[in-house]
Order: C-alpha cells, then structure tokens, then sequence
C-alpha cells in the first residue's frame, strides 16, 4: 500500500460537502417520515427485521462467530507486533484513560440499564430451563455474559482494528470508506467512500439518538421513583436538552479534556458503586458465583454461538441473540471509529488484548454481582416485588433492585448520575465521530462543526420521542446490521491482506543476508566509541544533516535519476530532517528520511546545564527505525541507505510474486 499523507481530499478544519449534505439530508427526510407516518414506518421496518431474523438468522451467526475467531487470531498471531502507527509511534493515552473511554462509549449505559433486569428476565423465563429455578439462575448469567461478553466486543475490536490501522499506518482518512482501500484503491475517495461515510453517520446519529431517547425514560422513572418527579414528555425533553448541553460542552472542550475526564469520572463512580453492592451482599458467594458463571460461560461458548434452537422452534433466540447481535453491528462504525481514535499507538496484540479482555471481564464481573445479587433477592429471600417491576418495566428495575441495600436512596442517586454522565459521554463521542466522518477524518476541526453534531444528535432524539418514532428508527438501526455484516466481511478479507504485506516488509527489513553490513566498517575504534557516548545538541545534529546526510542523499539521487528512476529530494529546514524517496510508480515507494530526535540527557554525562540531547534518527516508511547515524560519514550513510533500499526491493520481489 502507498502512503497516503498527500491524498487526503479534505483540507484540515473544513467539511466533506458531499457527505455533509447527503447525510443532514437523509437524516432529516427518516425523521420526517417517523414522525409523520409513525405507524406506516414501524410496520415496514418491523417487517423487514422479522424476515432477517426468519432468512438471515443463521448469516448473523455464522458472521460474528467469524469475527471473533478473526479478531482472537490477529491478536495471538504474527500479525499482534504490528503497530497501528509509525513504528515508532506512541499511546496517546495511559491504559486508565483508555480503558474508562472504551466503556464509555461501548456500553457503559448498559450496565445499569441490564446489569439486573437481563439476568432477572433470564431467570424468570429461560430458554430451555424450568422458570425460577436453580437451573435458570445458572444459565440466566450464562446467557447475559454471552450476549455482554467477548463476540460483542470482537465485533467493536474489529472495525477499530482495520480503522486504526489503515489511517495511522497507512495515512488514509481515519473514516470507514478507508476499510475498503484494498478493494477499490483511490475510488474511495469518489462516490462510493461518500456513501459508505454517509451510512456511517445516519447509523451513528439515530444509534446515539435513539439510546439517549430511550435513556431519559429511565432517568425519567428514576426520578419519579425517587422524588415523585412527573413521568410525562415535557420532563424528559428537558432531560434531553440537559443532557445535550452538557455533551455541547464537552464536545466543545475536546477530546482530552472533556470526554477522556468525564469517563474517568463516570469509571470511578462505577466502581465504587459495583464494590458497595459486593460488600453490603453477600460477598464469598458472589465472588464464587462469578467463578462458576465464567466457568460455565467459556465451556458453553461454542454451544452458545451455533445455537438457533431449530429443533425447539423457539422464537427466544430471535428476540434475544439475534437483537443483540444486530445492534452490536449497527454500533460498531460509531464505536469502532472512537475506539480507533484513541488507540493510535499500540500494537494489534495490545490493541486486542485491552479491547477483549479488560472491558469484557469487568463487564461479566458487574453483570455477575448485579445479577446474582437481584436473582438472590427474588429466589432465595422472597423479594417477589422485584420480579414483578422487572417483567412491568425494565426501566425501574435497577432503582428498585438498589432499594432493597443500606443507603439505598443515596446508591439511587449515584446510579443517577452515572446514567447522566454515560448519556453525556456517548452523545459527545458520538458527536465527535460524525463529525471526523463528515470531515474526512480530520479530528481537529472547528468547535462550531462538533457543536452542530452535539445538538443534531439531542433534536433528533426529541423529536423522535415526542412523536413516537424512536421505535421505528430503532428497528431501522438494527436492520442496518445486515448489509453493514457483509461490507465488514469483505473489509476483513481486506485488512488481512493487507497485515500479510505490512509483515511481508517487516521481515524484509529484518534480512541481514543480502549484503554485509558496511555501515560501520573501516571506521577507527575510538571514533566509534565518541559517536556512542556524544551526546550532541540539535545545533550540531543540524548540521551533520546538512554537511554529511543531504549530500548522500544527494549522491545516491543522482545515480538513480541516471537510471531514469524518478527520486525526490525533501529538505524541511524549519523541523531540521531531510528525507530521500524513490517513486515507484503503482509499486509501494521508498522513503528514507532522517530527523533530530530529542531524548533525556543521561545522568553519566558531566554536562548539567542541558536536560536533553539528539540524536540523528532514520525513519522509513514504516516509522522510525530507533537507531542513530549521529558522526558516521558520508561513506556509512550511503552505504546504509543502500541497504534499506535494497531490504525494500528484496519485501517489492517478495509481494511481486
């Protein structure tokens, strides 16, 4: 693949038009449509859903048990040392960050919403166990890790993987349109990519407007199961608008300081909440009943995948893993784009291992304490009133869960604001990734565009619940995940290819046997040993690119050109590094750049007055090499040049055949 840093059609800070237009567009005539012809509108979608559930059923699962045996295998394979980035690139964000913005926008809303009432409903009517009994309390947890656990995830794992990788290791828009690179190339930039973004947004604005619709309901119930607060449309359009405005300012603050301390905040709040409900519960069978639940979720998870209940002609799997499956999928643009957002950095094995196994075992862990707790409640201490709110109204099933524990008032409260703050952080990331997909994939662009978005996402959410379309769009949402299901499979066919040639150069570049390596050779020991333990100021690491570097890369242009080979030459003066490329035409090109790099000044060095020195470092095409050509001569840097020159013909020989 070629490097795309020049290609990008959309100029930093400005808007995608055509996609702007075609998806404000679009959104506004679904709208119109749900809130004139509610009715009309959620008849076709229903019927559209229920014949992918009767036809498709089997294509659902069959898919995403396909992507997580994909994303388990990227992460343990070849592939997990491959960066999503430059070689050299870095995390943005500590492993605390991170982890509180991937439950932030992946499902942090979920687990107060689920956390008892999906064990609960579980338990009081199973699948394919006797109701209310020991043996559907242990598969009411089962089934609630199955459909919160690792396939879920796998999917949101994958659209980020394959978004992150090509837009920092390949310099393509960090948009969905760039997944389909190494299938159109640059028509992705044409037509098609334009419609693939607008999908992308329509699918965000109503997922992130649909859920807020749906969560200022339970807000709503929990404040008037609280405080006696009037459950009607005007308090939960006020909700709404409160809610919107604090996403508007979050979004408005950025990335770092709005979204990143909100999640860390709401985490907090989370685990405080989780650890109380251990501790004032009973607290050994919990932790052994989390134990026997992820025993018997990872023994029945080939069991639980393949499972269409066909010879039971039960409609429970419709309702339930196929749904959940559905709005997985119907997520993963939005979310999978803000998990690559802020996962620039790491490598595919860190990427994997932190997006499946950190978020799924504290989501199974909360599940388990939560719903073992509520299924506690109803079987073994009489608490009929629980099971009773549940199967009425899911909404008021966690506030009337928390009620039966000390302080419940007060947990009340704090579950409260957890919910807030959950709405908060999914409408503002949600802003932030339709904003990015409108502007081809800038992230650093006008407040007033992600301002917009923030308050597009609250309008649509009002009018839907104030004219009862949030329903009908919910369907249309979920009923997206079918030909979104068949572009991601084409797409990972994609990414794969595409791994195989990023390793193919790695191996390329790790050959030793091609050449001996002269780099060193004929250079006197103790000119060797100053040039380890100078530690040279950027002045001087200037001027060794200047007088020695340009001028090798001067020579070695010259030859090629004669070789009617087309080279450039590229000298930024103002950031001090010179690089060298040779144009390949439809074949991937070879950079060769070396920069300044600046690094902490070691404590050996008797100089007290710097805090830093540099270091002249060689970056190629993958990112950079982390090794220094500070004081070799023009003779060794030549010589190395045509070495990794030639390491990048042997890796073009190699995809070649």
């Amino acid at each position: 693949m070629q490097d795309h840093a020049e290609t990008v059609p959309v100029p930093s800070g400005s808007l995608n038009r055509p996609v702007f237009a075609g998806a404000t567009a679009l959104i506004a005539l679904l709208v119109i449509l749900a809130v004139i012809f509610p009715d009309a509108t959620a008849t076709q979608f229903g019927e559209i859903q229920s014949w992918i559930l009767e036809s498709a059923s089997w294509f659902y699962m069959m898919t995403v048990a396909l992507i997580l045996v994909v994303t388990l295998y990227l992460g343990g394979s070849r592939f997990g040392d491959i960066k999503l980035g430059p070689d050299h690139a870095q995390p943005q964000f500590s492993y605390r960050s991170w982890f509180a913005m991937l439950f932030s926008a992946g499902m942090g809303i979920g687990l107060l919403f689920f956390g008892v009432s999906e064990p609960v409903m579980h338990f009081l009517t199973p699948p394919d166990q006797p109701a209310q009994t020991v043996g559907a309390a242990r598969e009411a947890l089962v089934l609630t890790f199955f459909h919160w656990g690792l396939h879920g995830w796998a999917i949101y794992a994958l659209v980020a993987l394959m978004l992150a990788f090509f837009a920092y290791r390949h310099n393509l828009p960090l948009t969905l349109r760039s997944a389909l690179y190494p299938l159109i190339g640059e028509r992705i930039y044409g037509p098609i990519g334009h419609a693939v973004d607008i999908f992308a947004i329509i699918s965000t604005i109503f997922g992130v407007a649909t859920s807020l619709g749906y969560g200022v309901l339970q807000i709503n119930a929990g404040l008037n199961h609280l405080f006696d607060v009037p459950v009607g449309s005007v308090v939960q359009i006020g909700l709404i608008l409160g809610i919107t405005a604090m996403a508007t300012l979050s979004v408005a603050t950025g990335l770092e300081k709005g979204i990143r301390r909100l999640s860390e905040f709401n985490i907090l709040l989370a685990l405080g909440l989780l650890a109380l409900v251990l501790l004032m519960g009973p607290t050994a069978w919990l932790m052994e009943a989390f134990v026997h639940n992820t025993g018997n979720y990872l023994a029945s998870l080939v069991d639980k995948t393949f499972n269409l209940y066909i010879y039971e002609s039960n409609e429970w799997v419709g309702g339930w893993t196929l749904l959940y499956w559905g709005w997985w999928l119907s997520w993963a643009p939005f979310v999978g784009m803000f998990i690559a957002r802020i996962s620039r950095g790491r490598t595919i094995r860190e990427f994997v291992t932190g997006v499946l196994v950190v978020p799924v075992g504290f989501t199974c862990f909360w599940m388990s304490v939560f719903g073992n707790s509520a299924i506690d409640l109803i079987l073994n201490q009489g608490a009929e009133s629980l099971a009773r709110v549940v199967q009425e109204d899911v909404a008021l099933a966690f506030f009337a869960f928390i009620q039966h524990f000390p302080m419940g008032t007060l947990l009340s409260g704090v579950a409260l604001v957890m919910i807030v703050v959950f709405f908060v952080t999914s409408a503002d990331s949600g802003a932030m990734v339709v904003d990015m997909l409108a502007s081809g994939g800038q992230d650093e662009t006008p407040v007033y565009q992600r301002v917009f978005w923030a308050v597009m996402i609250g309008v649509v959410a009002m009018v839907l619940l104030y004219a009862g379309g949030l329903a009908s769009l919910q369907t249309a949402t979920i009923a997206s995940a079918l030909p979104f299901s068949l572009a991601l499979l084409v797409c990972t066919y994609g990414l794969i290819q595409a791994l195989r040639r990023d390793q193919t150069k790695r191996d390329s570049l790790s050959q030793t046997n091609l050449t001996p390596t002269t780099a060193s050779a004929s250079v006197r020991w103790d000119d060797r040993l100053r040039n380890v333990v100078q530690c040279s100021r950027r002045g001087q690491v200037e001027r060794f690119l200047e007088t020695v570097v340009s001028p090798a890369m001067g020579s070695v242009a010259e030859l090629l050109q004669r070789e009617q080979i087309d080279v450039r030459i590229n000298e930024d003066l103002a950031s001090g590094r010179v690089g060298l490329a040779v144009l390949h035409g439809e074949e991937v090109d070879f950079h060769y750049e070396v920069r300044p790099r600046a690094h902490a000044q070691p404590a050996f060095v008797g100089d007290e007055s710097a805090e830093e020195y540099y270091r002249a470092e060689v970056y190629l095409r993958e990112g950079g090499q982390d090794y220094d050509i500070m004081g070799w001569s023009r003779e060794q840097v030549l010589n190395d040049i045509v070495e990794q020159y030639e390491k990048h013909l042997y890796f073009l020989h190699l995809v070649r055949d």
